[in-house]
């Protein structure tokens, strides 16, 4: 293991503890948090030119894009620097914020990820009454990227999306590096951990969401996936769990493209242009060009 990822992974660890532990000392935040399967009456609206209902997908890019973001995260701070690259070539995008604890704002992704694919649900449908488009497009970093899948095989999704691009998902759960093997050794510990983050729990592999997630295939007709994984994650764990398997898929590890790219877990989705580069060419497959080291510059 490379000393660099020694230090990132403890690290991780600890900056989401830390989340947890402090988040509810910010219930002091005007707007309170819905409860579980409520969206938000109204998403943040970003200087970034995203979130922008008045704008007509063009001929060129004739459906929206959908940002769904990670656990822990919201519409706004996953999406600083993806929203606006995409917007500069000419789509319309929009974000959603998901999945909040009642009582904990900012950080979300956190709620029982049933309902926050009801969430996903009733956002598309607004983004394509907004916009007067027949289908969307969704890309999702971590949870994001995962969660689509349930909308789409369970709520009816399929009739309304296009593609699934998910950066660094866990489409089969995660044991955090082998930490939720360690549950079973700590009477309780899986009990409040459902209880009080069941977004959490959900995502771990073998978890009873999963099981019923992946039973009778990956994917449904109709749909596009993509799906970009780095060999560096340190919160899906193994990184090879975030492939799927279908006739319409195109699994893609970042290190093939460029093997000089350390992005782990948060980077990727966070700041990678390498990456957004492939997201690019997956939401316009027919005008793709080759990802590779150079595409930070794209």
């Amino acid at each position: 293991m490379l000393p660099w990822k020694r230090v990132l992974r403890p690290l991780t660890a600890l900056l989401l503890t830390a989340a947890v532990t402090v988040v509810p000392a910010a219930a002091a935040r005007a707007d309170s948090a819905p409860s579980w399967g409520s969206p938000r009456s109204s998403e943040a609206e970003s200087g970034g030119g995203w979130n922008n209902y008045s704008c007509k997908p063009s001929a060129a890019h004739p459906r929206p894009v959908v940002l769904v973001h990670g656990t822990f995260g919201n519409s706004v701070d996953n999406w600083l620097a993806l929203a606006p690259y995409l917007v500069d070539r000419g789509y319309c995008v929009y974000s959603l914020d998901y999945g909040q604890l009642p009582g904990v704002p900012l950080f979300n992704g956190l709620g029982p990820i049933d309902k926050s694919a009801e969430q996903l649900q009733v956002y598309v449908d607004k983004v394509l009454a907004a916009t007067g488009a027949a289908k969307a497009d969704l890309v999702g970093h971590s949870q994001g990227g995962m969660m689509p899948r349930y909308y789409l095989k369970f709520l009816g999704g399929a009739a309304k999306v296009n593609a699934l691009v998910g950066i660094a998902p866990d489409n089969h759960g995660t044991t955090l590096s082998g930490l939720t093997n360690l549950l079973p050794y700590f009477p309780g510990a899986e009990d409040l951990l459902k209880a009080s983050t069941p977004g959490l729990a959900d995502q771990m592999a073998g978890s009873a969401f999963m099981t019923k997630l992946n039973a009778g295939g990956d994917t449904v007709a109709g749909v596009h996936y993509t799906v970009i994984a780095t060999e560096h994650d340190e919160v899906v764990t193994p990184y090879t769990s975030g492939f799927l398997t279908g006739s319409d898929v195109h699994n893609v590890l970042l290190q093939d493209l460029c093997p000089v790219d350390l992005s782990e877990h948060v980077a990727i989705g966070l700041f990678d242009r390498i990456a957004y580069h492939e997201v690019a060419n997956a939401l316009d497959p027919a005008h793709a060009t080759a990802t590779t080291c150079a595409s930070v510059f794209s």
